[in-house]
């Protein structure tokens, strides 16, 4: 998957996730020897592995075009009902992943570069959803578009709301608003669907839900790799396409 900011690997042995992880965006075309040093210890001999590949990022896309045994996935691929033409494939996959694992209908929380809210029925219809900026993006936002904020960095535990001081007054704002959206988004999704799982994902997952419990909001599950059984579930929906 590439996202915004980076490149998120899962390897898959049949239907069995082995290992994921997450490099830097490329700068140039990859050889076709790239997947034996992004997984060492799972591709030893000249790998024969198909790669599948969903993006965000039109331009790391391309530098994939001339790579062999290669299958792109697009919003057409993802077999969930609404979806608009400009719905991120990111989501998409998040959110058809967390259904496939935790059953519709479902909420996926995306903390990655922005912040995402990803809603699907039980009929695996689109409800709706939102996007903001993610933590790191409005922590960066104030830095550079401002003369006299400082750049801050985040802690693993919750700042002071009555912040006494500047770094700490960025931190309580831009965390206690993100927290106050995450439980509005996540009370009003359980009020239309009270058996729904709500699933966290994203490069701030484990953050973001460590805030969350320790401001008392406790519905949420987090789960990287749901993005990849979203991509597993493409791929063993669309057999046909993949032989």
């Amino acid at each position: 998957m590439i996202g915004n900011s980076r490149l998120h690997w899962g390897y898959f042995r049949g239907q069995t996730l082995l290992a994921c992880l997450d490099t830097p965006h490329l700068r140039e075309p990859p050889s076709n020897e790239f997947l034996q040093q992004i997984f060492p210890k799972l591709l030893t001999n000249k790998c024969n592995c198909e790669l599948v590949v969903a993006s965000v990022v039109p331009s790391q896309k391309e530098l994939w075009a001339n790579y062999d045994n290669l299958r792109i996935i697009t919003l057409k691929d993802i077999p969930l009902l609404d979806l608009y033409p400009t719905f991120g494939i990111d989501r998409a996959l998040a959110v058809l992943g967390a259904g496939k694992k935790y059953g519709f209908p479902c909420l996926v929380i995306d903390a990655g570069t922005a912040l995402t809210f990803t809603g699907v029925d039980g009929d695996k219809k689109l409800v709706g959803g939102a996007i903001l900026p993610g933590l790191k993006v409005q922590l960066a936002s104030l830095r550079e578009r401002t003369a006299a904020l400082p750049e801050v960095s985040l802690s693993e535990r919750l700042p002071k709301m009555w912040a006494k001081e500047t770094a700490e007054g960025i931190r309580s704002g831009i965390i206690y608003t993100i927290l106050a959206g995450i439980e509005k988004f996540s009370q009003e999704w359980l009020n239309l669907y009270p058996e729904s799982r709500i699933i966290l994902t994203g490069g701030d997952g484990d953050l973001i839900r460590d805030y969350c419990q320790e401001n008392a909001i406790k519905s949420l599950l987090v789960d990287k790799t749901i993005i990849f059984e979203g991509i597993a579930a493409v791929i063993r929906g669309n057999l046909l396409l993949f032989n």
